[in-house]
Order: C-alpha cells, then sequence, then structure tokens
C-alpha cells in the first residue's frame, strides 16, 4: 500500500517546518494530526428509519470504512426522543485513511462548497482540536447526488496530539487547510 500524499508530506517538510518555527528538536513533541471523525445527526430518524439507513450508507461511502451508529444518552419528552434510540452515526479515521481523507476534504470538496471563503481560524476548543460543519454530504464526489433523497449535515473534528490552539493551527495551514485570512 502506498503513503498517502499528505502523510509523506508531513514526514518529508512539514516536520522540519515545525520544527525550526516551534525551537523545538525531538520531533515527537511537534504536533501531529491524531485522528478525524465524522459524525451526522440524523433528527428526522426518530420518525423515520430509512432516513437513517441513507446516510449511514453515504457516511460509509465518504468515510471508506464501517460506521458506528450512536444513540440517545437521555430521553427528552418535547423532541420524542427516548433513551437508545438511534439517531446519529458516527466514523473515526486514523493513519493512512486520515490523511487520504484530509486530501480529499482539502483538494477536492471544499472546492465544491457553494460561495466558500475559507474556514473560520477560531473554531478550535482550546485543548488544540478543530472542528467544522458542512451544510450538505452532497460536496463528496462519492455521494451519488441523485440517490440522495434527504440533504444531510456532517460534522469534521480533527484532533490533534497538541493542547496549544496555535500549534494546531500551524499544523493545519502547513497541510494546506484553507483558513481565512484576517481582515484589516
Amino acid at each position: 500500500m502506498s503513503v498517502p500524499r499528505l502523510q509523506e508530506q508531513y514526514q518529508s517538510s512539514i516536520i522540519g517546518k515545525l520544527s525550526s518555527e516551534l525551537g523545538r528538536t525531538n520531533r515527537h513533541s511537534l504536533p501531529q494530526l491524531e485522528k478525524i471523525v465524522l459524525s451526522m445527526g440524523v433528527g428526522r430518524a426518530i420518525q423515520d428509519r430509512k432516513v437513517l439507513e441513507e446516510v449511514v450508507a453515504q457516511l460509509r461511502q465518504i468515510a471508506g470504512q464501517h460506521v458506528q451508529i450512536t444513540r440517545a444518552r437521555r430521553s427528552i419528552a418535547n423532541f420524542k426522543l427516548r433513551e437508545g434510540m438511534e439517531i446519529g452515526c458516527r466514523v473515526t479515521l486514523r493513519k493512512q485513511r486520515m490523511y487520504e481523507f484530509l486530501d480529499r476534504l482539502i483538494s477536492v470538496v471544499l472546492p465544491r462548497v457553494r460561495d466558500f471563503r475559507g474556514l473560520n481560524p477560531n473554531a478550535f476548543d482550546g485543548r488544540g482540536n478543530y472542528s467544522m460543519g458542512l451544510n450538505e454530504q452532497m460536496v463528496f464526489p462519492e455521494v451519488n447526488p441523485d440517490s440522495v433523497k434527504s440533504v444531510q449535515g456532517l460534522n469534521i473534528t480533527m484532533v490533534t496530539s497538541t493542547t496549544s490552539d496555535d500549534e494546531a493551527r500551524l499544523l493545519l495551514s502547513s497541510f494546506g487547510v484553507p483558513f481565512q485570512k484576517p481582515a484589516n
């Protein structure tokens, strides 16, 4: 199996760039991407189970691996939601699949998003993890738009090994993640 392009780029050039900018020589102390979590919350799954099955199939196509169905943790009467009901799905990508997904996200998917002006550079959680959302799953080329019956949002979380948002921002921008430029 060949090494993904972004993983090779990380090992050959990004590590050196991060080492010089952060002033560290130990490569294990440098920030690295640990995993990418894709998740979809499907509120309509309460009334129609077929919607959840369709979303699970689409997320499996996007991720290229098995999808885990998530269940409600507690009951909420106003939403007619009971504890244990299936209300979403998620998948965790690591190692080669993570780098391949990030490459597809940066080079194929984000340019297909309508009115895209860059990602919010402040969407970090304070612990070095970046979260973003897409309004529809049809921007992925794997998903056939003719087979989509319900448009669904998708959450993407990139988990890094650092606890600093600035180091994580530096790492992700080194990969080529298109952040918005600050307006002056």
